[in-house]
């Protein structure tokens, strides 16, 4: 079966709202094996919505809409599809109960406009939405052809098609599931990693092997088609054993979704803490901890020292090390580690200086960074050149040396030295 994704919103159209659902649906597609051909985003615009819901039909077996349920005069997503597939519109009573039910539960009045979220192209299946107002839908064409339409909110529209959308499609498909595992590199580009594994990559059709590179890591996703998911599993087991096997200074983990996600994943499985002291990154590194749920468990604290003033007051740094090989030196970064993980009793502490730009200092170049780890028995410290002479520079060194120190940290870990 192949599928086409469109998403309805002027809003999405515009940039001014992130279109999260395309690719949830994708990931639940392919997961179900279904082929994603296209994706399309069309304003709310009954005439052009016509026109690409045509041409995916004409290309696609089935076509899953999101957005443009809602109850005001632009929201025209059921109409243009029922009109396409040649129904009228009737009014549901039991989506009728079940949206004022809605409104009565949440103690909001019900406006005559949400009747019209109650009106659904006639002989469809109903998909309830007890997470709001805008019940979807399935409509199947005499030709084979169906569209799905689902709510625009992705609260609304996750539960959805992880539920009656997914059942669905499971009843209609026979040709197995996809399952996937992914393996994350730091360290190795992706056209480095693609080179060593190209003869690897190319021999191997089921499963596949497929780089996908990210800003400061790889991700290499290796995808079998099989009938459920325990031999999807046997299927791959060998593959990325094989690979993890022959990059051991590269690969930091299995099926995470970034490298500052396995810091607080791998600390929490271990029962460790994190503290970091941070110049040139300006608080980044506690930051993309922050952004993972339990990081709370993991980071002890995070100091900011960005004057000379503090990397010595606070952190210990000695004058002879701010004034012989400077602020930005191997010495001082090592110092700050070692500062901050006395100061805060953690079980692993990471530091980073450098010069973030535009400018460098004392003869040194912008991207001029050092790193360090301390841990029992573990301190490494790395130099690192991050420049590329582009004008998002300063972003980028920050962000690339926040993703080295998260490296660092696994391997005080794992007490793995560079």
């Amino acid at each position: 079966m192949n599928a086409e994704i469109l998403c309805v919103g002027t809003e999405l159209l515009l940039g001014d709202v992130v279109n999260t659902n395309a690719s949830d649906i994708a990931r639940g597609l392919a997961h179900l094996g279904i082929n994603v051909y296209h994706q399309a985003v069309v304003g709310d615009n009954p005439g052009r919505l016509a026109d690409c819901l045509r041409e995916s039909l004409s290309r696609s077996d089935l076509v899953l809409l999101t957005g443009g349920l809602g109850p005001t005069y632009d929201d025209l997503t059921k109409e243009t599809v029922a009109a396409h597939f040649g129904r009228e519109l009737v009014l549901d009573e039991e989506s009728l109960q079940a949206i004022e039910g809605y409104y009565a539960r949440t103690g909001r009045r019900m406006t005559d406009n949400n009747r019209k979220q109650a009106m659904m192209p006639r002989g469809c299946r109903i998909l309830p939405n007890p997470n709001g107002t805008a019940p979807g839908c399935i409509l199947e064409g005499e030709d084979g052809k169906t569209a799905i339409l689902m709510p625009g909110p992705p609260r609304e529209m996750r539960p959805m098609f992880d539920g009656p959308v997914t059942d669905y499609l499971m009843r209609r498909t026979h040709d197995g599931i996809l399952v996937s595992r992914t393996i994350n590199f730091f360290g190795i580009g992706e056209s480095a990693l693609e080179d060593q594994l190209r003869e690897r990559m190319i021999a191997s059709t089921n499963p596949t092997i497929a780089p996908y590179a990210k800003t400061s890591e790889v991700q290499l996703r290796v995808t079998a088609r099989a009938s459920d998911e325990a031999e999807g599993n046997r299927l791959i087991e060998p593959v990325v054993q094989e690979i993890t096997a022959a990059f051991p200074e590269y690969v930091y983990g299995m099926d995470f979704h970034s490298i500052n996600e396995a810091v607080v994943r791998r600390y929490t499985e271990a029962g460790k803490t994190l503290a970091c002291a941070e110049s040139c990154t300006g608080g980044l590194v506690a930051a993309r901890l922050v952004e993972i749920a339990g990081a709370s468990a993991v980071l002890h604290c995070g100091v900011v020292a960005y004057a000379n003033q503090a990397k010595r007051e606070l952190l210990g740094v000695r004058e002879e090390t701010l004034a012989g090989p400077g602020a930005v030196s191997r010495e001082c970064a090592l110092e700050m580690a070692r500062g901050i993980r006395r100061l805060s009793k953690a079980d692993v502490a990471v530091s980073t200086t450098g010069y973030a730009g535009p400018q460098g200092a004392d003869g040194e170049p912008v991207g001029l960074v050092y790193v360090a780890a301390v841990g029992d028995g573990f301190e490494e410290v790395r130099e690192l050149h991050l420049a590329r002479g582009r004008a998002d520079d300063r972003e980028h060194i920050r962000f690339m040396a926040s993703s080295h120190a998260f490296d660092l940290a696994l391997r005080a870990l794992r007490g793995q030295k560079c």
